[in-house]
């Protein structure tokens, strides 16, 4: 019994620490949600893919 004790506590501690992992590391990247501000003051160079928007018309 001690020949399959050792490997199954050491696989569930590796198990358990790449959950952890990787449940922290999708977390992170899931924080990380908010958008850029568009720059709608009309200027061409900075409008988004070039087209300018002029406001509420």
């Amino acid at each position: 019994m001690g020949k399959f004790l050792v490997p199954g506590v050491v696989s569930a501690v590796v198990g358990v620490a790449l959950g952890t992992l990787a449940t922290l590391g999708i977390t992170a990247a899931a924080q990380d949600n908010t958008r850029p501000e568009i720059d709608r003051s009309g200027n061409a160079d900075s409008s988004l893919l070039n087209q300018v928007e002029y406001g509420s018309r």
